[in-house]
Formats: C-alpha cells, sequence, structure tokens
C-alpha cells in the first residue's frame, strides 16, 4: 500500500508511483476522469498564446503517456520536435507503446526529474504540462518557474493546467468524496487492491489550485493568465515570455 506521509514529493516516490501506475494510467484516468481529462489536454494547447515566430521546438513537462502530443501537433503541424520529459520510464514506454509508434520522429524524451534537468536557457519556444503540478510542492512550483523562465525564448509561450480543488462551488464536497472515497474504493475492486490511483485526491486536495504558480511565474518576469475549467475542477496558468 502506498504511504502518503512526508515523501510524497520526493522525486524516488513520484518515480516509483507512476512507474507503477503506467500500465493502466490512460484507461483509468480517462474513464474516472469521465473524459475530462482529455478535454482540459485540449484547453491546454488551445490556450497556448500566439508565438511571435514559427514554433519549432515543444517541451511537455511532466509528460507521463503523452496524450497531449496530438492536440499539440494538430495546432503546430509544422512543430520539428516534441521533447518529452518525465522521471518515469514506464509511463514513456507506455505512452510510446500505446499511442504514437507513428510520430516517434517528432518525439524525443528525457528520463530525469524535470526540475533537476540541465535543458538549455532560451531553447523552447512552448512549453506544456499537463497535470503533473501536483506531484510538485510549492518550493518545487518555484524551481518550476525559474525554469520556465529561463528555457523559454524571447516571445515563447507556455500553459499549463492541472486537477484541482474547486473551493466555493456548491458541489465540491460531492467531488472531494468522488477523488477521495470513490476512486480509492474503483481501485481496490478493479485493480486488486492497489492503492496508488489513490493519490490522486490526496495530491490534488494539497495542491489547491494554480493561484499560487500563477504568482510566482509572473515573479520570474513572464506575463501569466490564470484561469479555472468547470467551476475550478482543473486550473490552468498560460502565457508567454515578453520580448524584450
Amino acid at each position: 500500500m502506498t504511504n502518503p506521509g512526508k515523501g510524497i514529493y520526493d522525486p524516488a516516490f513520484v518515480k516509483d508511483l507512476f512507474d507503477r501506475c503506467s500500465t493502466k494510467y490512460i484507461l483509468f484516468s480517462y474513464v474516472c476522469s469521465m473524459g475530462f481529462t482529455e478535454r482540459w489536454r485540449r484547453e491546454c494547447v488551445d490556450a497556448l498564446p500566439q508565438t511571435h515566430d514559427t514554433p519549432e521546438t515543444c517541451y511537455d513537462l511532466m509528460a507521463g503517456t503523452g496524450e497531449i502530443w496530438p492536440h499539440v501537433l494538430k495546432r503546430y503541424p509544422d512543430l520539428k520536435k516534441v521533447v518529452a520529459v518525465d522521471i518515469s520510464s514506464g509511463m514513456h514506454k507506455r505512452a510510446l507503446k500505446r499511442l504514437h509508434e507513428m510520430r516517434s520522429d517528432k518525439i524525443g524524451f528525457i528520463e530525469d526529474d524535470v526540475l533537476a534537468s540541465n535543458l538549455p536557457a532560451a531553447s523552447a519556444d512552448l512549453i506544456v504540462s499537463t497535470f503533473g503540478l501536483k506531484t510538485f510542492n510549492s518550493d518545487q512550483h518555484q524551481k518550476l518557474a525559474e525554469l520556465t523562465a529561463s528555457t523559454l525564448k524571447a516571445g515563447g509561450s507556455f500553459c499549463f493546467i492541472e486537477a484541482s480543488d474547486p473551493k466555493g462551488w456548491w458541489l465540491r464536497p460531492l467531488y472531494i468524496f468522488y477523488l477521495k472515497q470513490v476512486l480509492p474504493m474503483v481501485e481496490k475492486v478493479f485493480l486488486k487492491g492497489a492503492r496508488d490511483f489513490a493519490m490522486i485526491g490526496t495530491y490534488s486536495t494539497n495542491f489547491g489550485d494554480a493561484s499560487n504558480l500563477a504568482a510566482q511565474l509572473r515573479a520570474e518576469g513572464l506575463d501569466v493568465t490564470f484561469r479555472k475549467h468547470f467551476f475550478g475542477c482543473a486550473t490552468s496558468v498560460s502565457g508567454r515570455r515578453p520580448v524584450a
């Protein structure tokens, strides 16, 4: 059983968790979100501000199973490369096997803790991230904000989206019950007693929403827009690095 203790934001813990989840992640996340994860991935790409130049390189941070790649490549058909950065080798192998065998010429992969990676400065036209923010604490979000600011080219754009705690929504108690009670029960019954996906509820409620990250990104000199999606069940931050 997964131990949701102090170490849940430790990179080794996160890698082990998602390596175990990788074979069931695509189906479980789609079915248990009732399709909203796919909708929010599309909205993430749609929210990317227009870049000043034709984008050539996109970084997908905490890339997981790479389900955002088709949306990115549809909007930017002339994109030369999507560089996927993820700590879990299991998630990436699942992505290539299940979704993207025909796109392997455009997909590069870095298996690494994104916050410890050596991404070159001013090397990305686009940066996206879907459903990886919740696995970071506030200090790690600060490092992510610094990485985003340093990695984006001038005029480059970004969008990050994450499942969030919809505080103030009158149906929030039902939503939290679903995250913390229903999903673990589904996992217990259909995934032979595993408790890994039950961490989604813990991570999401600990995360809150993306408003703190928005402030951290602004402090790094980026133009930032914060949005709520479906009453705050997901939130996003998008924007660009200003042209000097």
